[in-house]
């Protein structure tokens, strides 16, 4: 009898668990037994793991051979496991000792030939092999650039099981990371190409300066699109505890590009109209994917035609609005992603959407039904609302309006100012502070109250609303370099609000 003992990671979410990896060689006939929750793909590994060991060069085991993957009770999914159950068998067998695999993870899927091949969620599965104190993990080459941006652990890349087997018994012969190539964070669309639209340009940059959300409603070819793209552009690069948790996200997903791995820009994720559930949110069979509220984490969702939106799909995004989070149950398990973004909504006033509003066919129920799939309570997490228009002939001549350079540099002096007062309370932006604070420890003046006192007592605006009224006004006091803010800001702030409430 021999026993061999290999360690992997299991992914869940954005979260990992050391998986330990047993390979246990006894009389009995020929066979390979795998037990730990194993699901499809990582039943059928055993035919991969015997194919890859036998073009390597190595002999296989001709007796029973059990692979055991713990803890037990947790479902392992994936192919990720591959390489780690290939050392194991090789340790079981005497072909490696285990000197090495005592103090190493192994990432990765082979090939029949041998190849270790890349898998998702890299990022992470390093990033939890740092956590538990391993001091080596070993991943595909492919992935290589992804696990390197995490200090404080080393990285080696494997092209073939046959590299990995040499590394094992001593030779140097796994590849290591050179620097990681890290994207311009200040390309873009600027926003001195959109003409006109002045509130519209002053709402996306109070949207930018406090991570608020935003709609736009207005009549087609006037500019909501361009303005949302171009929201992305007006916030701070990432830190670098924000860029690794986005990395990790689009680890997961498989999104990540292989030269430049390293996210510093918000993402802009724009899914079609016709999406689903499942793709906004998440999903999967198994263990859930996320979706696209997850891909926009730390960045900005852009819901174009929101009108055309399916109902469910809508009133699925009001839980991740409200707590930056989405908790996913599936058969293996509760996947948790992170999904703290902000929302562009975009939307013509009705079906028929005329470039002249005067040419419009579409009776008032139609318009009031349209626009009806947008429920109360969504459109009560939206902060800002803006109503475009026509542009008329003289902005086509009026001067171009500011870079989003400029403007930028006014988002990142507001959001200086709205982080250096959170800080204390964990947060970082004017959009995730709680209402209690505000209402206990951050009053407003009686005058600059009174306008939201009376839209409270006339059913104007919620509790809620309050909340995030107050909120916008101190991003326009941080935008206008004010210490608190008077009843200037809090009345723009309830215009912007109140902008869409005659839907």
């Amino acid at each position: 009898m021999a026993l061999g003992r290999a360690f992997s990671v299991a992914v869940r979410g954005v979260a990992g668990e050391i998986v330990e990896i047993e390979a246990h060689i006894t009389s009995g006939l020929p066979g390979v037994h795998l037990v730990g929750l194993p699901d499809a793909a990582l039943q059928e590994s055993r035919d991969r793991v015997r194919a890859a060991i036998q073009n390597c060069g190595n002999s296989w085991p001709m007796s029973r051979l059990t692979l055991a993957l713990s803890p037990a009770t947790l479902p392992k999914v994936g192919s990720v496991y591959d390489v780690a159950l290939a050392a194991a068998v090789l340790a079981a067998d005497g072909k490696v000792p285990a000197a090495l695999l005592e103090k190493t993870v192994l990432l990765g899927e082979l090939g029949l030939d041998g190849r270790v091949r890349p898998v998702r969620g890299v990022l992470p599965a390093v990033i939890a092999a740092k956590r538990e104190g391993w001091p080596a993990v070993v991943v595909p080459v492919a992935n290589l650039a992804e696990a390197a941006l995490v200090d404080g652990i080393e990285v080696r890349g494997a092209r073939t099981l046959r590299q990995v087997q040499s590394w094992l018994d001593g030779a140097d012969t796994l590849e290591e990371c050179d620097a990681v190539d890290v994207e311009d964070p200040d390309d873009g669309p600027d926003l001195a190409d959109v003409v006109g639209q002045p509130q519209a340009r002053f709402a996306v940059e109070v949207a930018a300066a406090g991570g608020h959300h935003l709609m736009l409603t207005g009549p087609p070819g006037i500019g909501k699109t361009m303005l949302a793209q171009r929201l992305p552009g007006l916030l701070p690069p990432l830190g670098e505890e924000e860029s690794l948790e986005v990395t990790a996200i689009h680890s997961v997903a498989g999104l990540l590009s292989p030269t430049t791995p390293l996210i510093k820009r918000p993402p802009l994720v724009a899914p079609h109209h016709t999406a689903s559930v499942a793709s906004l949110i998440g999903g999967g069979s198994g263990l859930a994917r996320p979706g696209a509220v997850s891909h926009a984490h730390r960045g900005v969702l852009f819901l174009d035609e929101c009108a055309e939106i399916g109902a469910h799909a809508l009133e699925a995004l009001r839980t991740p609005l409200e707590e930056g989070q989405v908790r996913l149950a599936r058969r293996d398990g509760v996947a948790v992603y992170p999904a703290r973004f902000q929302l562009v909504l975009a939307a013509n006033p009705c079906p028929c959407a005329p470039s002249d509003p005067r040419d419009c066919i579409c009776a008032a129920a139609v318009k009031r039904r349209y626009l009806g799939k947008l429920s109360g309570p969504l459109l009560d997490r939206v902060d800002l609302k803006v109503q475009m228009y026509r542009v008329r002939t003289g902005a086509l001549n009026a001067d171009v309006g500011e870079s989003t350079r400029v403007v930028r540099e006014r988002v990142i002096r507001a959001r200086a100012a709205a982080a250096e007062r959170w800080r204390p309370y964990g947060v970082r932006t004017n959009a995730e502070i709680s209402g209690p604070l505000l209402r206990q420890r951050f009053r407003l003046s009686r005058d600059a109250m009174d306008p939201l006192r009376r839209a409270l007592d006339r059913g104007l605006l919620s509790i809620r609303g309050v909340d995030r009224t107050v909120r916008v006004a101190w991003t326009l006091a941080d935008l206008a370099g004010r210490e608190r803010p008077g009843i200037e800001e809090v009345t723009t702030a309830m215009g912007f609000r109140q902008m869409g409430a005659d839907r």
